[in-house]
């Protein structure tokens, strides 16, 4: 709320302003790149099968990665090191939050601006990163298929239920 009390066009919508990318992606190879949890994580479509996708991530400051499909069986090619789905995530969420952004999230030195997705991906894996854990793949695949169901909403300022906790009002300073 504004100090003459009244709210902007935007504070009584149901939807909210979202940070355009850093540059246009194509949706179909990875529909749902994050930073979150102290991660980057997403979805990833696979190379071979159309009806099967990987939940890949990368563990922010250690480089321990994940990538196991939907229901939880293992990626073939995340043994040891990076698979194409975790570069196709990297690629992706570096057009969308821009490298600075997903450098700074991870913890990653890239030391100069012309800074890309290959360089990020090699300072990681310059350091020898570990296999980590895909318990969070139920989360971020939940996350996704949540983000999929406001697609068939249609427009609208009229409040969702499933949004009402959020306070209706912010402080004033």
């Amino acid at each position: 709320m504004h100090g003459s009390g009244v709210l902007s066009v935007w504070e009584r919508s149901s939807t909210a302003r979202v940070v355009p990318s850093a540059r246009p992606r194509k949706l179909a190879k990875v529909p749902f790149a994050e930073l979150a949890d102290g991660r980057l994580q997403g979805v990833v479509s696979s190379g071979s099968d159309i009806g099967r996708v990987y939940v890949s991530s990368v563990e922010a400051g250690t480089y321990a990665f994940a990538c196991s499909t939907n229901n939880n069986r293992p990626c073939g090619g995340a043994r040891g090191s990076f698979c194409n789905h975790l570069r196709a995530l990297i690629g992706e969420a570096v057009l969308q939050y821009g490298v600075g952004r997903v450098a700074r999230y991870l913890k990653v030195e890239v030391g100069d601006e012309e800074a890309d997705a290959h360089s990020v991906t090699g300072a990681m894996l310059s350091t020898r990163p570990a296999q980590g854990d895909s318990a969070a793949a139920a989360q971020v695949f939940s996350r996704f298929l949540r983000h999929l169901a406001y697609l068939e909403f249609a427009p609208t300022t009229a409040a969702l239920p499933e949004m009402q906790w959020f306070p209706t009002t912010r402080a004033v300073a």
